[in-house]
């Protein structure tokens, strides 16, 4: 039985395995070696997480689970999903997220080339639980990903710009109707690559006139606007000038997840009216999120 359809909001990250295969020119500053650095950590040593891997099945001590119906979680944020080193682990996630139907699962990766051979054999046309995001980096990594992107089968598609280090064009994609979001953000810690408010605004530009969501996360540490180098390391700061540029758009036709309602499972709580009228807990920083129609709210500003 499912549910009225309805717009999901994000709750935390999952985090199965960690470490990670430098992939592409995009990898070069990735920011999980710099943070695995400071703890004298490689970021090429991959291991699946013993105590969250199987994080979406948590319960409350009243037997609930701690991501509630209707909430969505981002995937392997210090790896990639479709990792070579992890096709030993990913059945079992699979049947993890599959369980948790109920929930929206953001998987990222930049190898597109894998995925069709990682799918789970019951996946048919697609799961509906699954919000599927390819990053890019550049116009080249662009002509390379995206014609993959538009054949395989997901239900709900994305792409990601970030590190945005080069000028990209997604028009002639975006006219395909299969991609209901772009996202994009600049470079950050040691070495990173400057990003250019022209290379923005075109990007912008182009989902606005395809009715396509796009969110600009944040600048990166270098931001070049009218040939003004603006430096700053803050995150907060980042996603300050990243709103305050005015370019963000939401499509007059939102993402929407069609998940099923559980409403044995989920006895304890009120399913639909938590997750559609969010009890929100806001911080300054909120007012200049990118992510802020996304967020359920939370106690810690800056924990997203």
């Amino acid at each position: 039985m499912y549910s009225e359809l309805y717009i999901v909001r994000m709750h935390d990250i999952w985090n199965p395995w960690h470490g990670c295969i430098k992939y592409s020119e995009g990898c070069e500053n990735c920011y999980m070696y710099f943070l695995d650095a400071q703890r004298e950590k490689s970021g090429a040593d991959i291991y699946r997480v013993k105590n969250n891997f199987d994080y979406p099945l948590h319960k409350d001590r009243n037997g609930v689970y701690k991501i509630k119906s209707g909430e969505f979680i981002r995937v392997c944020m210090t790896s990639d999903f479709f990792l070579e080193e992890a096709d030993r682990w990913r059945d079992e996630a699979w049947k993890i997220m599959k369980k948790r139907d109920d929930v929206v699962f953001i998987l990222i990766t930049k190898r597109i080339v894998r995925v069709d051979k990682c799918l789970p054999d019951n996946w048919g046309e697609g799961w509906e639980n699954i919000f599927f995001h390819v990053t890019v980096e550049n116009q080249k990594r662009v002509e390379e990903r995206l014609p993959v992107l538009l054949e395989l089968p997901f239900k709900h598609k994305a792409v990601m710009v970030a590190p945005f280090i080069g000028e990209v064009s997604l028009k002639r994609f975006l006219q395909s109707g299969q991609i209901e979001e772009v996202w994009c953000g600049g470079e950050n810690y040691n070495g990173a690559r400057p990003l250019h408010y022209e290379w923005v605004k075109r990007l912008s530009d182009e989902c606005k006139e395809a009715d396509v969501t796009f969110v600009f996360m944040e600048t990166g540490n270098v931001f070049y606007k009218n040939n003004r180098k603006i430096a700053t390391f803050n995150k907060a700061n980042q996603a300050k000038l990243a709103y305050l540029s005015g370019l963000n758009y939401t499509s007059t036709t939102p993402v929407i997840f069609d998940l099923p309602k559980r409403t044995q499972e989920y006895s304890q709580i009120n399913l639909f009216a938590d997750i559609q009228s969010p009890e929100r807990i806001e911080k300054e920083n909120c007012k200049y999120c990118s992510m802020r129609h996304r967020c359920i709210g939370c106690t810690q500003c800056g924990k997203c």
